[in-house]
């Protein structure tokens, strides 16, 4: 398929599923639950990182973005990958984002099940590379041995990369060593034997009977509660931060419930302006056809006309010859008489 057909399938399929209410357990999107990556093409060259994060963080906070390059001039291929911080926000890209236009050009957005990393070179930063090793969403099942050997691959190399690290610092421990041996004075040929240590017993306190005896020392039950209040407060800090937890969630649940009902309101306005569009349209037929009786009756009175019209002009004259004929044979009997 080409893209814009695919564009075209896929606005189709979110509409029909919105036409038939379809839940959110049943619908294509969750196929790619396991992938916070999309997929975006079609739009103009000359966008960058930072241009298509501010169009695509709507929806969501993005997290990563690889754009395609070409590796020898460093421009655009008009195609990149987007990673989001939550899943949920790529079901509201793909549904809100393909088929738009950005700057006359038609972008399509589509899931990513399986995104493999690019093979960078040795100097990506610590960031990027801990999220092409650990992902920034539940790690789908690997397709193919290919993935795998990659991985191995990239292992082998990161062990080689410590090892080498780690024989720089041993180098580096040895030259301080040197260093230090070289600048203080050479030790003595012959060293005495070392003493004997003796070691103290320590004598018991008897404080420590009067402690056993007597219960807590002074201020001890000050320091309990103390604690126990520090506990208490601790305890209502967490219940706090539990408690805006949960807001925040219930927030959360909230916005994805009104745009859904956006959503709704929108398909159905759709309807409703593509049924008033069905009418108009039908409406404008009925009269063209209308206008079009009215005028094909009228031609077929008018020629009726006509024919009437010629009709008695034919009567007319065929009087007026009868008259003629008469007053000629009249004036033919006159003149025989005569």
């Amino acid at each position: 398929f080409s893209p814009l057909t695919k564009v075209k399938l896929i606005n189709e399929l979110n509409e029909r599923e919105a036409h038939l209410g379809v839940n959110e357990s049943v619908s294509w999107h969750t196929v790619y639950k396991d992938s916070a990556w999309i997929f975006v093409g079609g739009f103009p060259y000359e966008l960058t990182e930072g241009d298509i994060i501010c169009v695509f963080s709507q929806y969501g906070e993005v997290v990563n973005i690889n754009l395609v390059r070409d590796k020898a001039t460093g421009k655009s291929k008009g195609f990149c990958f987007i990673c989001y911080e939550d899943q949920r926000s790529t079901i509201l890209a793909v549904d809100n984002f393909n088929g738009i236009k950005i700057k006359g050009r038609t972008i399509r957005v589509d899931h990513v099940k399986d995104y493999r990393p690019p093979k960078d070179h040795e100097d990506i930063d610590d960031v990027t590379k801990h999220l092409r090793e650990e992902g920034c969403a539940p790690a789908a099942p690997e397709s193919s041995s290919s993935s795998s050997e990659e991985d191995e691959q990239y292992k082998k190399k990161k062990k080689k990369k410590e090892k080498k690290e780690k024989k720089k610092a041993e180098k580096e421990k040895e030259k301080k060593s040197r260093a230090t041996s070289s600048s203080s004075p050479p030790p003595p040929l012959h060293r005495p034997p070392p003493a004997a240590v003796r070691v103290k017993e320590e004598k018991e306190d008897a404080a420590y009977d009067k402690y056993n005896q007597r219960g807590a020392p002074p201020g001890g039950h000050e320091n309990g509660q103390r604690a126990r209040e520090n506990e208490r407060l601790r305890a209502e800090e967490e219940g706090r931060r539990d408690e805006d937890r949960r807001r925040n969630r219930e927030r959360d649940r909230e916005g994805d419930r009104r745009r859904e009902t956006d959503r709704d309101r929108d398909s159905d306005r759709r309807r409703e302006m593509d049924r008033d569009r069905r009418r108009e349209t039908d409406r404008d037929d009925d009269r063209r056809r209308e206008t079009d009786w009215d005028r094909d009756s009228e031609r077929r009175r008018e020629t009726d006309r006509r024919r009437e019209t010629d009709r008695d002009n034919d009567r007319r004259r065929e009087t007026d010859r009868d008259r003629d004929d008469r007053r000629r044979e009249m004036d033919r009997d006159s003149n025989r008489r005569r």
